[in-house]
């Protein structure tokens, strides 16, 4: 045998290796509308870009019936390539062998890949296809979940961790996604659950499909599990392309700029757009429509807890993180999930170097006997610490109200803005006129000979005098009142002054945020 042998022989062995579980089991997955673990890699990567990593690692169990039995490439695909000339490392559960289980060697790969994406200090993207845990490998298997957990927590803000799910995921398979910084799913083909309908219907007597249980309309609206879903494969790496766009990659770095076409940054169109009645609603996209660079917002989560819109953008080319009440819903009001929702992407913008802009239009936090029993106050915290926490340049526009402790919570100047601006037409006070005319003036009003036209005169009163944003700019709470018109030129000015921003805090093992 020579060398020339020896090299057909490699190429045999890959060859094995990237046909997985063989054609029959590759058809199968086309008749789901999935693509194989390599089909989504090259779909992912710029061409010609991926090296595989670790494809001849083999398992090493011989009990229930796995002597002898061949697993390619271990049921997973890792490596690294390039997303539009930027690095990336990766993994693609491959669910043609063994249904993309993990196993032990299965997890080593996974966090072999892991470590070596920490040490270069680039963003990590994991294509989850798995039925979970390889039972027939026994603890072994729970053991390789450990590895990649503890990777994804100490990793985690470190450089960005995005995981797709492409299919069913379930029992120890969710978690590893539950920890990174973003969940992708697809339509009809992924689901999330850590115990399936049938075990649900054994235990409890309750019925359900997949789909409802854990499919990706559930987990994007109601867990808040996923945030972004897409009908297909496609879609969904395209969001993964996209998304990287607007992130370093690693926590060292800031995002690069992008360059933008030449925009007039005086933006007239805001106030024929914007209801400047404190009650009426809009949709606050009209905002961030009329500052940031044309089509330039990306949205996270955007069909869980509505009452808020959290998202990324370009400003002059320059990444920025947005948290904005959104009046459409619950008159944008704060409740639990808005607050989880809001601090979790507060805390990854900060992680990440990625400047924060608030826009701000809130009545309060949302009342209600269920509100309080299920934690407001904790989740409400969240929102408090994470902007208190934060170092990044942090700037915050307040566009109509701003009540009591709300207006506290969403970065204000007492719990560390950098610079805060409102429109004229803004109304800062502990609460709205309405409600505070009813509580200072109550006698008055009711020992009036007309209770109703007092009332009126009282809530004018007090919205003259307090509610307004003069009286909190002549306390140095708000830096700047400005013309609407000129918000995206106060916004740019603002970037540029804080481009060298550095603040220490407090040495501490870290903080203990409440969860």
């Amino acid at each position: 045998m020579d060398i020339f042998d020896k090299i057909n022989e490699l190429y045999d062995k890959r060859r094995q290796t990237e046909l997985g579980g063989g054609d029959e089991r590759i058809a199968k997955q086309h008749d789901k509308g999935k693509w194989t673990a390599r089909e989504r890699i090259d779909y992912l990567v710029d061409e010609g870009s991926f090296v595989e990593l670790n494809p001849f690692i083999e398992h090493r169990h011989d009990a229930f019936g796995m002597d002898g039995k061949q697993a390619p490439g271990e049921g997973v695909v890792t490596g690294y390539g390039k997303i539009d000339g930027r690095p990336i490392y990766l993994f693609a559960q491959d669910f043609t062998v063994y249904g993309g289980a993990l196993g032990e060697m299965h997890a080593k790969k996974i966090a072999a890949v892991m470590d070596l994406a920490a040490k270069n200090g680039t963003p990590f993207i994991g294509l989850n296809d798995s039925g979970g845990a390889r039972i027939q490998e026994g603890v072994s298997s729970l053991d390789g979940y450990g590895q990649v957990f503890y990777r994804n927590s100490i990793y985690s803000g470190v450089i960005p961790q995005i995981s797709v799910i492409m299919g069913p995921c379930a029992g120890g398979a969710v978690y590893s996604p539950a920890i990174t910084d973003f969940v992708i799913m697809v339509e009809k083909t992924s689901q999330m659950f850590i115990t399936g309908p049938k075990v649900i219907e054994t235990v409890t007597g309750e019925q359900i499909s997949a789909e409802d249980l854990g499919g990706a309309g559930v987990h994007s609206s109601l867990s808040g599990n996923a945030h972004l879903k897409t009908p297909d494969e496609a879609s969904a790496l395209d969001a993964v392309k996209n998304l990287v766009k607007y992130l370093p990659a690693n926590n060292r770095e800031r995002p690069e700029p992008v360059e933008g076409a030449g925009e007039d940054d005086y933006r007239p169109d805001i106030t024929d757009r914007i209801p400047f009645d404190p009650v009426r609603p809009y949709d606050v996209r009209i905002i961030i429509d009329e500052v940031v660079d044309r089509d330039s917002f990306f949205e996270i989560h955007k069909d869980f807890a509505k009452n808020i819109v959290v998202g990324f953008a370009h400003l002059k080319g320059q990444t920025v993180g947005l948290v904005c009440n959104q009046p459409k819903y619950m008159a944008g009001g704060l409740d639990i999930d808005s607050s989880d929702k809001a601090a979790r992407f507060i805390r990854f913008c900060d992680s990440f170097n990625i400047p924060l802009i608030t826009f701000e239009d809130v009545t309060g936090f949302f009342p209600g006997i269920k509100q309080e029993h299920g934690g407001i106050i904790r989740h409400g915290a969240k929102i408090l610490y994470a902007y208190s926490e934060a170092t990044v340049p942090k700037l915050t526009v307040i566009t109509r109200k701003a009540y009591g402790g709300a207006y506290v919570a969403l970065n204000s100047k007492s719990i560390g803005a950098d610079l805060v601006f409102a429109w004229p037409n803004a109304e800062i006070a502990v609460m709205g006129p309405e409600g505070a005319a009813n509580i200072i003036f109550a006698k008055e009003i009711k020992d009036s000979e007309n209770p109703e036209q007092t009332r009126q005169q009282k809530i004018n009163e007090y919205r003259e005098r307090f509610a307004n944003p003069y009286v909190a700019a002549g306390l140095g709470m708000v830096d700047d009142v400005i013309d609407p018109r000129e918000t995206r030129q106060k916004l740019i000015q603002s970037l540029e002054m804080l481009a060298n921003k550095q603040e220490d805090r407090p040495y501490k093992k870290h903080g203990n945020i409440p969860l």
